[in-house]
């Protein structure tokens, strides 16, 4: 579950930078752990690295702990003038200490930590007609993320990311998503069972995507304008069979013989867009399910 958010005393920004110049400085250890591992539930801070996460963090109006710089991140910190003085604190330090806390192996200078967004069940489904994504045992930090991605592109109302599964706070997630995961209502290691119970309680329609293709050719397919839940499952086991027993549809994605299968992100990717198309106000003239590699529904 969600941790609570962690209170600070945050000092006065007067805008002026701190300098770090040692390896062992406190602000600078708490940075190397947040950018490796994405978010620290003791600190209730997460990690970002570059200048797009950065920037992405500042102007969702996030809580921003501190921003910590290096020569080659000074250009970036420049133009945000205004949005960096809600950070608490600024530092600087040299290349070579910024390279020892960074987790790409090509840093760009400049790092943040903020303190992310706590979001509850209905925050999810507050939508009239909510459409939720939910990722079962998938493993792949990158898939999370490009899930995460997709489903603010493609207008999803939020994410569920069930035990089992990479965390979307994680840093490599995060990257993936490119900022999604700071602004869309994410859920993280919530039980299966309960994130099923919720959504049905709430009236959503359990969609599980299946990677069995048998029987599915000219099937349309499922109605995805309503309020509904899709279940995404693990990149190589996919869904539990229980999740595709108790499912109200299944539909899997057609392909190319020789292709087993897509990965999570990618599949999720597919069906967000479907969705999309459903939903949108010319979504029956430009479904993708006009063509023959459309998604497929079954039961």
């Amino acid at each position: 579950m969600n941790a609570a958010p962690r209170t600070s005393a945050r000092p006065r920004n007067s805008g002026q930078a701190e300098i770090i110049e040692s390896r062992d400085n406190r602000w600078l250890k708490i940075f190397r752990a947040a950018l490796r591992q994405g978010y620290l539930p003791d600190e209730g801070f997460i990690g970002l690295e570059g200048p797009h996460l950065v920037e992405e963090a500042l102007r969702s109006g996030l809580e921003i702990e501190a921003i910590l710089t290096g020569p080659d991140g000074e250009k970036s910190f420049a133009a945000w003038t205004d949005e960096s003085r809600r950070a608490a604190r600024i530092f600087k330090t040299t290349a070579r200490l910024f390279e020892g806390v960074a987790d790409t192996e090509h840093p760009q200078g400049i790092a943040a930590l903020a303190r992310p967004r706590e979001w509850t069940f209905d925050d999810l489904v507050r939508d009239g007609a909510p459409l939720v994504v939910v990722l079962v045992g998938v493993q792949d930090p990158g898939n999370v993320g490009t899930a995460v991605r997709s489903a603010e592109a493609f207008g999803a109302t939020g994410l569920v990311a069930t035990k089992g599964t990479a965390d979307p706070w994680s840093s490599k997630a995060l990257r993936a998503s490119a900022g999604s995961a700071l602004r869309l209502p994410v859920l993280r290691g919530i039980a299966l069972a309960v994130s099923m119970a919720q959504l049905c309680v709430a009236g959503l329609r359990i969609i599980a995507a299946s990677a069995k293709q048998s029987g599915s050719a000219g099937k349309p397919p499922p109605d995805l304008r309503g309020a509904c839940a899709i279940f995404i499952g693990n990149e190589g086991a996919g869904l539990p069979p229980e999740v595709e027993r108790s499912a109200d549809g299944l539909f899997a994605i057609p392909m190319a013989s020789g292709v087993d299968s897509l990965n999570a992100g990618v599949a999720a990717s597919v069906f967000l867009y479907e969705a999309a198309q459903q939903r949108s106000e010319n979504g029956a003239e430009n479904r993708i399910g006009r063509s023959t590699d459309r998604i497929t529904g079954k039961g």
